[in-house]
């Protein structure tokens, strides 16, 4: 029989302790990504709850402007929808463009007036908003690594984390990117 050490018992006490505390019922979930620190932070109503790494797109410091540009948008949004069958683990739609995105297309001539209204009324519905315009569109919160930037604008986390993440957030929940 191997001889349980001291240390052993603490370090297994504390891994039971931290799931045990992170499986608490997540109470108005959030989330919060900092492109600049590459981390994005998970919220149960004000308390951070988990701080994860990122990868971003491979134009990662720029807003998002237009399809394309590889940038990772950056305002408020919501989820507006969590598939289990991605091609990139698991994901959660973020509803880019948002509704300042779409003005900025409509004054940049990028979207048409029916295009425009019909980003604000999703966003008024809370449903995914026209993911097809020349201002981009498919910005979701994937796994498949998050080592480097490499998405067309996404922000991907490592498999164990985006599962947890997944698990832990509900269609509706705010997503602010910030630079």
């Amino acid at each position: 029989m191997i001889p349980i050490t001291r240390i052993a018992i603490v370090g297994l006490i504390a891994v039971i302790g931290l799931n045990l505390w992170f499986r608490k019922p997540i109470n108005k979930p959030r989330i919060v990504v900092y492109k600049k620190d590459r981390k994005l932070e998970l919220y149960s109503d004000r308390q951070l709850v988990r701080t994860y790494r990122v990868g971003l797109g491979f134009s990662p410091v720029a807003d998002k402007q237009r399809e394309g540009d590889g940038a990772t948008p950056e305002g408020d949004f919501y989820i507006f929808v969590k598939n289990n069958k991605s091609a990139y683990y698991l994901s959660l739609g973020v509803s880019y463009p948002n509704v300042e995105d779409a003005a900025r297309g409509l004054r940049d001539g990028l979207i048409t007036k029916a295009q425009h209204d019909a980003i604000v009324e999703a966003h008024r519905k809370k449903i995914a908003p026209p993911q097809y315009t020349k201002l981009g569109g498919l910005i979701y919160i994937h796994g498949n690594g998050a080592k480097s930037d490499w998405t067309w604008g996404c922000v991907a986390l490592e498999n164990e984390d985006m599962k947890e993440l997944f698990d832990s957030v509900t269609v509706g929940t705010p997503v602010t990117i910030k630079p």
